[in-house]
C-alpha cells in the first residue's frame, strides 16, 4: 500500500488535497509525523521515513518518492482517473511536467530568496528572480483561468501554494490574485485545511 508521511500545516498539506481531489484518500496510508518548523519548534521524528525527516515523503513497497513535485507527478500518474494530471500521450503532458518542475526548480527557490532578501547576480542569471517568475504566471493566467486551460489541475495546486500560505506578503498581479482565489476556493482545499487545523489544534 502507498504510505505518505505528513505533518499538518506544512508543504505536505497540498498532497493531502491532491489525495482528496483524486478520490483516492482511502488508498494512501497517512503517517503523521513532526518536523522541524521555521520558528524553531518541532524536530525530527523517528517515524518519518524521509532521510532528511521532511514531508511529504511517499513509499510504494520498496520504492520511494521525495520532493513535492515528484510526489504530485507520481500520484497523478498512479491514479489518472480523476484527470487531475496529464497522462503520457496527452497533448498537454509536456506543459504539465514543465509547470511542476518549474515550480520545484525555479519558482519556489526564487520565492524563498526574495522573502529572505538574498540577491546575487549568479542567482539571477541562473534562476531569474521573483518578478520574472510572477511575470511567467501572469502571462498565462491573463488569458486563461488555470495553468493548463479551463480546469483546475495538480499544476495549479502546486504552483498556487506559496501565495495561499504567505498571502499579501507575496506581491501579485490582478490575474495571479484572481487565480489564487479560484484555487483557494476549491472544496478540496477547504477540506484539507480543516483537517490540518483540527490536527494541529488537537
Amino acid at each position: 500500500m502507498l504510505t505518505r508521511d505528513h505533518s499538518p500545516m506544512s508543504r505536505s498539506t497540498s498532497v493531502m488535497q491532491l489525495s482528496d481531489e483524486r478520490g483516492a484518500a482511502d488508498r494512501v496510508k497517512v503517517v503523521e509525523v513532526t518536523i522541524r518548523r521555521q520558528d524553531g519548534s518541532g524536530g525530527p521524528d523517528p517515524r518519518n521515513a524521509h532521510p532528511e525527516k521532511k514531508v511529504p515523503y511517499l513509499t510504494d513497497g520498496d520504492d520511494h518518492v521525495r520532493e513535492r513535485a515528484a510526489v504530485v507527478l507520481y500520484l497523478t500518474d498512479r491514479f489518472p482517473g480523476a484527470g487531475f494530471g496529464r497522462a503520457v500521450g496527452d497533448p498537454q503532458r509536456g506543459q504539465y511536467l514543465s509547470w511542476l518542475i518549474w515550480y520545484q526548480g525555479v519558482f519556489e527557490p526564487v520565492t524563498m530568496l526574495n522573502w529572505a532578501e538574498i540577491d546575487h547576480p549568479a542567482l539571477k542569471a541562473s534562476l531569474g528572480d521573483y518578478q520574472t517568475g510572477l511575470g511567467k504566471l501572469d502571462e498565462t493566467l491573463a488569458r486563461q483561468p488555470y495553468l493548463l486551460g479551463d480546469k483546475f489541475s495538480a499544476a495549479d495546486l502546486l504552483c498556487s501554494g506559496p501565495f495561499q500560505w504567505f498571502g499579501e506578503a507575496m506581491p501579485m498581479t490582478p490575474a495571479v490574485a484572481a487565480w489564487v482565489k479560484r484555487c483557494a476556493e476549491q472544496p478540496s482545499n477547504a477540506r484539507a485545511m480543516q483537517r490540518d487545523q483540527a490536527k494541529a489544534a488537537g
